[in-house]
This record gives structure tokens, sequence and C-alpha cells, in this order.
């Protein structure tokens, strides 16, 4: 099989190199942020998450004990986004992943703005009927419209409410921020554990053996270790709550990923980056 013709070659995220053949996981790039309501420049991510690798971080992990090089990783590369174009980049997304999944392996993008979650989620929604979502966010990201348009970052959950249309399938985790009618939404169709991890540890016993989709926007990671994302919240989770979360996340059958929200020029540290290409990286481990 042939990845689609409008996939870019990039230079591949360190670690990856096993050949798409051989690869169980297939990362790719979506630097798509045409729906930004706040602060845009998450389609720079993907290329700035790969170049950080280089310099920043070795390929071992002492909190899980395992070696990126160990992994059957493949960077496929990106998807060329049509900008000012939602519904034709969404498309372009979903066809990606249709190429990944239909290849029997596992999708993991980088984002992009959330709601390059939408089109990953359909496809492996067509193969696993009862797949689960955990959501990483500081944001419900329920609105039925954002500003007139029902395809935003702050849609993307209330539409994949509605394609798996199914109660209680959606869990969202850290989440902080959203509207008196968001919080309503989602108390009454999805799972909501807020401000931290904790009260959601429990539950992860329940969703064994069922195919999830974990989806992380690093706002919910507190903006003084990521300071780089769109719409930065006070108060979100750290990293060590982090890693202790996806220890337990671990023992899941994860179908598919992202890492989505990280606007890299926005800090000038680079350190946003630096972490979120850390964070990246333990997520590809625990796979």
């Amino acid at each position: 099989m042939h990845p689609p013709r409008f996939i870019i070659q990039t230079k591949p995220y360190e670690g990856c190199i096993a050949d798409f053949a051989e690869a169980k996981i297939v990362l790719f790039g979506a630097g798509y942020d045409g729906t930004s309501s706040y602060r845009p420049g998450s389609r720079f991510a993907p290329n700035c998450l790969r170049s950080e690798t280089y310099f920043a971080q070795e390929d071992y992990s002492p909190y899980f004990q395992m070696d990126m090089k160990d992994k059957k990783i493949h960077d496929l590369g990106d998807v060329d986004i049509i900008f000012g174009n939602t519904a034709k980049t969404l498309q372009r997304i979903e066809k990606v992943a249709q190429f990944i999944v239909k290849s029997y392996k596992i999708p993991v993008c980088m984002g992009g703005e959330h709601l390059i979650t939408l089109p990953i989620v359909k496809v492996l929604f067509e193969k696993y009927p009862e797949l689960h979502i955990i959501q990483l966010d500081a944001h419900l990201d329920v609105m039925d419209n954002l500003m007139g348009e029902r395809y935003s970052h702050g849609t993307v959950m209330r539409r994949i409410y509605e394609l798996i249309n199914c109660p209680q399938r959606i869990y969202q985790v850290g989440v902080r921020s959203g509207s008196r009618e968001e919080y309503q939404f989602s108390k009454e169709h999805l799972k909501l554990f807020p401000f931290d991890t904790k009260t959601f540890l429990p539950t992860i016993v329940d969703l064994k053996e069922k195919p999830v989709y974990l989806t992380i926007d690093l706002d919910v990671f507190d903006p003084s270790l990521i300071a780089g994302t769109g719409t930065p919240e006070a108060g979100g989770i750290f990293f060590q709550e982090y890693i202790h979360l996806l220890g337990e996340l671990a023992h899941l059958h994860i179908v598919g990923a992202d890492v989505v929200e990280l606007a890299p020029q926005i800090d000038p540290t680079n350190v946003s980056t630096i972490v979120a290409s850390k964070i990246l990286r333990e997520l590809l481990l625990i796979i």
C-alpha cells in the first residue's frame, strides 16, 4: 500500500527507525490551526516536536525502563493541509488515518489544534464500534458551535459524542474550563473528572480490554509547565502526575492517540516544545 499523495515527507521523529511495513505504531503530523479562536500557531508543532528530539532528550525512558529504539514506530510525515478549507483538511486527515488503520497499525497524530482528533476517531470508530475516548484537556470542548462554526477546536468533543452516539463513552480528565451549558451537557452525557487525574484513576480498570483512543490537549498541563499553547488555563496537572497516569493506561488496549495544541512560537524559551516532546515520547513507549 502507498500512502495518500498528500503526505509531505519530513525528517523522521528521532528513534523511529522502523520501516512502514514492520512498524506497529505510525506517527504523522496534522498541523492545522484554522479554527483557533485565541492564540494560533499549532500548525508549526509537528516539525518542532520532531526537531527537538534530536537535541533535548535521549531515547531511553527511566520512568518505564523502555527505549524508543526497541519500539517499531514509523514516522509517515505530515498531512498537506489546505488552510482556509476545514472540510477538505478533515477529509485529508481522515484518509491518512484510514491508510494507517487499514494497514493494521496504530495511528498517533501530532496536532495541530484539537479538531484534528475528529477524523481520526471517525476512522477508528468504524473499526472498533465499542471505542472509548480518554480526553486529557483543560476545556470541555462540547460547545454546539463556536462563533457560528460547528466544526472547531471548541466543539470537537460534541461532534465526537454525536458520532459515537452512545453516552458515557468519553472520559474528560483534568478539565477546569467551560460554560455552564457545557458543564451541564458533560455531566449528563459524558464522564467528567475535573481538575486532576486522581478521581479518574480508579475508573481505568473499567476500560480494560476495551478499545481506547487517548487525546492529549497540552493545555491540560499547568501553564507554568507548558506556556506555548493556544488557550492556557491555570491549575493544570504536572509531569509526574502524567507519568503516573500513563503507567496505569499502559495496561489498556490503546488503538490510537494524539497530542494537540502545542503553539511553539508562543514560548520563546522553547521549554514548552521540549516538555511536549517528552510527553509524546513517553506516550509512544506505553502504547
